[in-house]
């Protein structure tokens, strides 16, 4: 999800649901003690509950960013031992770490021993050839003496030799089975399952087998998903009312507030493309902010403008509805 679920996506995902945790892009530790700890680390208030994912593999290092997570207010840290990239392979961080669940028990540890908010671990079901499900069951045996005890698994293995980032989110096949027994082998741990997962009825299905679910791209893609999150999975339905059009003037103002501060308008645009698929107007949207969203100059009006093809393009269907005739009359 780099590049995806920044402070600007996780602010219009907390406007559709107040009760999912979200989560940060993968950020190398490197990148957090050697760099911009502010531009790494900042988040906005209002994306409460909210996990930082961290990348590495030295325990110390690891450890001192956990601290300064908790330090920055995080609700949650997590170690990404899932990312197939072969830039941080060469950096030994992500999915290649599967091979090496002592030091990942070791890396785990530290953060623990570190912090007192939860420290998590993002993993795959296998990598390589090391994909039978004792070797799974191996490594999660190893990482659980570190103390930790959240456990969040993608249900594809990572090739990570031959296939690119994206061919590993779609070639590997999905064992969601995989997964559901882990958490029968394991039933003192908390196990959350990822990949694929596309609906909240879906999500329904898996939380009869496990304890949580992640959702990646399809709460980026189709970002309307979220707003069922609270009501079908918190049973919360203080927000059922909730319309596209509220969500709109809420990100006007936080978008307003940010371009006054220096921001970019198509930084934040380009995280709400999707909003309205599948709707009247939908198609409209998406492409008048992709075509004239990143041109210097762009601003709220456009978005407004945006909006505004929608609620035409709905008008027309709606009166296109009421004057359609009965297709049982005679």
């Amino acid at each position: 999800m780099m590049d995806w679920t920044t402070p600007d996506y996780r602010y219009f995902a907390r406007l559709l649901s107040r009760h999912a945790l979200l989560y940060t892009e993968m950020v190398t530790t490197g990148a957090i003690l050697h760099g911009d700890r502010a531009r790494f680390l900042d988040f906005n208030p209002e994306e409460h509950p909210v996990a930082i994912q961290l990348g590495g593999s030295n325990p110390a290092e690891l450890a001192e960013c956990a601290r300064l997570a908790q330090q920055w207010g995080y609700d949650e840290v997590n170690l990404n031992v899932g990312c197939p990239s072969d830039r941080v392979q060469n950096n030994m961080i992500g999915a290649c770490l599967m091979a090496h669940p002592q030091l990942v028990a070791d890396c785990l540890k530290a953060m623990l021993d570190a912090v007192e908010i939860p420290v998590t671990v993002k993993h795959r079901i296998g990598i390589d050839d090391q994909d039978s499900y004792a070797q799974l069951c191996d490594f999660v045996g190893t990482v659980q003496e570190s103390g930790c005890r959240t456990f969040i698994v993608h249900a594809r293995k990572a090739i990570l030799s031959g296939l690119s980032p994206k061919e590993n989110r779609e070639i590997p096949p999905l064992r969601y089975e995989v997964v559901y027994q882990l958490k029968r082998d394991f039933p003192h741990l908390e196990i959350l399952i990822n990949g694929g997962i596309q609906t909240i009825e879906a999500c329904q299905e898996h939380l009869a087998q496990v304890d949580g679910v992640m959702i990646g791209r399809e709460a980026y893609q189709r970002p309307w998903m979220l707003s069922r999150v609270d009501s079908a999975l918190f049973d919360d339905d203080s927000r059922s009312d909730l319309d596209r059009a509220q969500v709109m003037e809420q990100l006007l103002d936080y978008m307003e507030r940010k371009i006054s501060q220096g921001a970019q308008f198509w930084h934040i645009a380009r995280h709400i493309l999707g909003l309205y698929h599948g709707e009247p107007g939908g198609k409209q949207f998406r492409r008048l902010l992709s075509e004239k969203g990143p041109r210097p100059g762009a601003s709220p009006e456009l978005l407004r403008e945006a909006v505004a093809l929608v609620e035409t393009a709905m008008q027309r269907q709606q009166e296109w509805n009421a004057g359609r005739p009965d297709s049982c009359a005679l």
